[in-house]
């Protein structure tokens, strides 16, 4: 049920076909993040009108509501969401990190500096949840059953997510565990894929991911590592934890070289049309992130020449929509003037974040569309640089 053909090349640049029990995504791809099981404050609905080919969901948020055992009850997250779609899940090591902080009360009412939550061992880790301090355990094992009973397409491996300022020592030792939980995380998902066809329910496909921080001989030997699990597919886990932009190009181009070719290339948590630009050029086939509805709620659309605030007073009398070149032109740019998406932001309507939030997605979409179409014409160099011609001189 899962395959991988890539279809065309140029230099890098990859377009291919993925093909899931729901169905075949066109590489590349951005993917829609569902963390709670929706999209926040889009549709499913128009979800797939914008044309979405897959959309991802968070395995720590879902575990600790409603539980995986309660999703496993009603069939899984396709049918509790009630969608027709390929579906990711990422394994929970990213958020059970980023979330495991607190700030210490200065006995004055204010908070004072910030303390773990979390204690890593070899087994696995133990944290408390962000909703009420309750003490919980990951282990790669656990991340592997839970995200059997969440029942998506493509599940992740578990893993430490470095802080991007580690050592290079300590980036070194949080790789090492990365690839013996990845390990572990094989043997469980074989098990855990024995038990699902024993009760007729669809495969899932595992991605081991690749550590390292900003350490170019560590993301090498870790790509080398997962590469070579006999895994359909492999994630690229850490740039997008406070790292510059060039750190995060200089990564990419360090391992672009030693990336499978017969498997897709999924880059983490980065999804502005920037990284999706610069991605693809560097052998990147899959890019998710909440960036576009957690800006487009605040007022801020992508457009063909940068981003702009829609709620900005220069808006007011303007008829025409957000501005896109024709090829990535949205429902919502279309349809809507700016002066009444800024209206709408002005007097609090809940439509306007709804809005802007479908744009950015479906702006990214379209992005994907059109890079992939450049590759299979072979022109993809030329195509990035208008891209950025046009982006930066806006």
């Amino acid at each position: 049920m899962f395959d991988f053909q890539v279809q065309a090349t140029d230099g890098l640049a990859r377009a291919g076909i993925l093909s899931t029990p729901h169905g075949d995504i066109k590489t590349p791809i951005f993917m829609p993040v569902g963390t709670q099981a929706s999209v926040k404050g889009v549709h499913k609905d128009h979800i797939l009108e914008i044309g979405s080919q897959i959309m991802l969901s968070n395995t720590y948020h879902l575990y600790l509501r409603p539980g995986d055992e309660t999703i496993a009850h009603f069939g899984g997250l396709h049918e509790f969401m009630n969608i027709n779609l390929p579906i990711l899940t990422d394994s929970g090591g990213f958020q059970v990190f980023s979330l495991g902080q607190m700030k210490k009360s200065t006995g004055s009412g204010e908070s004072g500096e910030t303390t773990s939550l979390v204690k890593i061992t070899e087994d696995g880790v133990e944290f408390r949840s962000h909703l009420d301090g309750s003490k919980h355990m990951f282990t790669p094992e656990r991340a592997m059953q839970i995200q059997a009973n969440l029942g998506a397409d493509i599940i992740m491996a578990f893993d430490e997510c470095a802080p991007g300022t580690s050592t290079h020592e300590y980036a070194r030792a949080a790789m090492g565990r990365t690839h013996r939980w990845a390990s572990r995380c094989v043997a469980e998902h074989t098990e855990q894929q024995k038990i699902r066809a024993d009760k007729w329910l669809h495969p899932q496909a595992l991605f081991p991911i690749a550590q390292g921080v900003i350490y170019d001989d560590l993301r090498v030997d870790s790509v080398k590592y997962v590469s070579d699990l006999d895994m359909p597919g492999v994630a690229i886990g850490g740039l997008s934890v406070g790292e510059s932009k060039p750190d995060m190009i200089r990564i990419l181009d360090a391992i672009a070289p030693h990336l499978p070719v017969s498997k897709p290339h999924y880059l983490m948590g980065l999804g502005t049309p920037e990284d999706l630009i610069e991605g693809i050029y560097r052998g990147i086939d899959m890019f998710d992130c909440v960036l576009p509805t957690r800006l487009g709620r605040h007022g801020v659309a992508y457009t063909s020449r940068g981003n702009i605030k829609v709620t900005n007073e220069k808006y007011k009398l303007e008829r025409g929509g957000i501005y896109t070149r024709p090829e990535y032109s949205t429902m919502v740019s279309r349809t809507y003037s700016l002066g009444y998406l800024r209206h709408l932001f002005k007097v609090g309507e809940m439509l306007a974040g709804q809005l802007v939030s479908l744009h950015n997605l479906e702006f990214l979409l379209n992005l994907s569309k059109e890079a992939r179409k450049a590759i299979i014409e072979g022109r993809y160099e030329a195509f990035r640089k208008d891209f950025w011609n046009e982006y930066k001189g806006g």
